[in-house]
C-alpha cells in the first residue's frame, strides 16, 4: 500500500470522485472536436471503465469498509448460498475484483465476469488465485443452472430500462434452483427509474418496488430488501434486493 505521500493517497474521497469524472470524460473536451457518439450504451461503458480502471480501484477498494449495510446483504447471500450446496458463484459486473474476492473469503467457489478488458485485466493481476473472464451480462458465458449465487453489485445500473427484463432473465437462466441472485443499485422513492449523470457512464435509480415486480417477471421469488439512506449527496438510496429461483 502506498504511503501517505503519495499524491494518490492525499486526495479525499470527494477530489478523487471528480478526478474520475474528469478522467471518464477527458476523450469528449481534451480537444475541443466533437466525438462521434459510440455505438451503444455498453460500448460507451466499457469504454468509459477502461479509461478510469487504476483509479477507480483505489477509490472503491475500501469503500465496503464504510458500508455496513452492503456489507450484511453481501455476508447474508454468502451464507445462504452456501446453505444451498452448491457455493458456485459469479462475481457479474465484477470490476477490479475485490468483491469476487470477499465472495471467496466468504467461503464460496467465486469468480468475476465484466464487460471492461481492462477491468479484467487488473482483476487477474490483483487477485491472481481466482477466475475472471470478460463478458457481456446478457449473454453469460455459464451453462443453465450451473450456479449457486449472482452477485450483481451495482453492475445493471447502466442497463436502459427496456433491456433491463432480458438482463435479469439471463441471471435466472444460470442459477439452480434456489439459487440466489443479490441485486444492488441506486433506489429512489419515485414510480419510474430515473435516468442521471454517474461519474464513469449515463446510469438509472430504480423504485425497489419495480425492480422486484421485474425479478418475478423473470422467474425469481425477490424474497428480502434493504433500502438505506447513505447521507451523501448523490440523492439515491442504496438499494439491494434479494431473490431466489424457485
Amino acid at each position: 500500500m502506498p504511503d501517505g505521500r503519495r499524491k494518490s493517497i492525499q486526495l479525499s474521497p470527494p477530489c478523487r470522485i471528480r478526478q474520475l469524472t474528469s478522467a471518464c470524460h477527458k476523450i469528449n473536451y481534451q480537444t475541443g472536436y466533437r466525438v462521434l457518439p459510440v455505438a451503444n450504451h455498453q460500448d460507451e461503458t466499457r469504454t468509459a471503465y477502461d479509461g478510469v480502471v487504476e483509479l477507480y480501484a483505489s477509490l472503491f477498494a475500501d469503500r465496503l469498509e464504510t458500508q455496513p449495510f452492503s456489507r450484511a446483504m453481501i455476508g447474508t447471500f454468502a451464507e445462504l448460498v452456501r446453505a444451498t450446496g452448491n457455493p458456485r458463484a459469479a462475481d457479474v459486473g465484477c470490476g477490479p475484483g475485490h468483491l469476487t474476492a470477499m465472495l471467496h473469503e466468504l467461503g464460496l467457489d467465486a469468480f468475476g465476469l465484466d464487460l471492461a478488458p481492462g477491468m479484467v485485466d487488473h482483476a487477474r493481476r490483483a487477485h491472481p488465485a481466482l477466475s475472471f473472464q470478460e463478458a457481456r451480462m446478457e449473454s453469460l458465458p455459464i451453462e443453465n443452472g450451473a450456479l449457486g449465487g449472482v452477485l450483481a453489485h451495482y453492475s445493471m445500473i447502466h442497463t436502459p430500462p427496456r433491456e433491463l427484463p432480458e438482463l435479469l432473465a439471463e441471471q435466472a437462466r444460470v442459477l439452480a434452483p434456489n439459487g440466489l441472485l443479490l441485486v444492488s443499485f441506486f433506489g429512489t422513492d419515485g414510480q419510474e427509474p430515473v435516468r442521471f449523470n454517474h461519474k464513469v457512464a449515463p446510469a438509472y435509480s430504480w423504485p425497489a418496488d419495480s425492480l422486484a415486480e421485474l425479478l418475478g417477471d423473470a422467474g425469481l421469488d425477490p424474497f428480502a430488501r434493504l433500502l438505506h439512506d447513505p447521507a451523501s449527496e448523490r440523492g439515491f438510496l442504496d438499494a439491494h434486493l434479494l431473490a431466489r429461483r424457485p
